[in-house]
């Protein structure tokens, strides 16, 4: 049972999928943020769509303490916070075709070549989306990281079950944490989005 006066949910395993119905009070579109940092883009995203539900995933316990805090302070009933891997979530515990959409902002670049294994968007992360996401659903992009970004659309361009799209103007508006302190030094942000068939 979800203790409303915490947003974080906590699991109570980790080898059965997460229960959507008792995490929100209202059944409505999912989007999940795969390490949601401080949560201030998520809190805020969360805030102007009340008509969705939002999940932020992040393994470290003081940024998804900063979820609860922001959250709860904002009055969101539309959001809940989860510390577990991302992977993890999304292979194991995210119910299969349940999210409207996935959100990878700024994900761990592991610049070194021997630690790229460690990156959370390579060859089967599509597969993964796929199943996570609904009919339609849609997986935003972003990484100051050029090598990354190369990365990341070479692996939804071969996969044939994703499209390309466009991020919509009021997301792409929306920064996180670390997207402003990028563009405070003028270091560009790369975007993709790809859409599920």
């Amino acid at each position: 049972m979800l203790n409303v006066e915490n947003l974080v949910y906590d699991l109570p395993s980790i080898v059965q999928p997460l229960d959507l119905g008792g995490l929100f009070p209202k059944s409505q579109p999912l989007e999940v943020e795969l390490g949601c940092g401080d949560a201030s883009f998520l809190v805020e995203y969360a805030r102007r769509n009340p008509d969705r539900n939002f999940i932020g995933v992040e393994r470290l316990l003081g940024r998804i303490a900063k979820l609860d805090r922001k959250g709860r302070r904002a009055g969101l009933a539309n959001l809940r916070g989860v510390r577990i891997e991302s992977s993890y979530l999304l292979q194991f515990l995210l119910p299969p075709h349940s999210a409207a959409a996935l959100h990878i902002y700024f994900p761990d670049p592991w610049p070194k070549k021997k630690h790229r294994r460690h990156r959370l968007i390579g060859e089967l992360f599509p597969a993964l989306a796929h199943a996570a996401l609904v009919p339609g659903g849609v997986v935003y992009l972003r990484t100051d990281d050029a090598d990354y970004f190369s990365q990341m659309t070479e692996v939804f361009s071969a996969a044939k079950k994703f499209k390309q799209t466009e991020t919509p103007m009021a997301l792409a508006e929306l920064f996180t944490d670390f997207e402003r302190d990028f563009s405070a030094q003028g270091i560009k942000t790369l975007r993709a989005a790809y859409q599920r068939d």
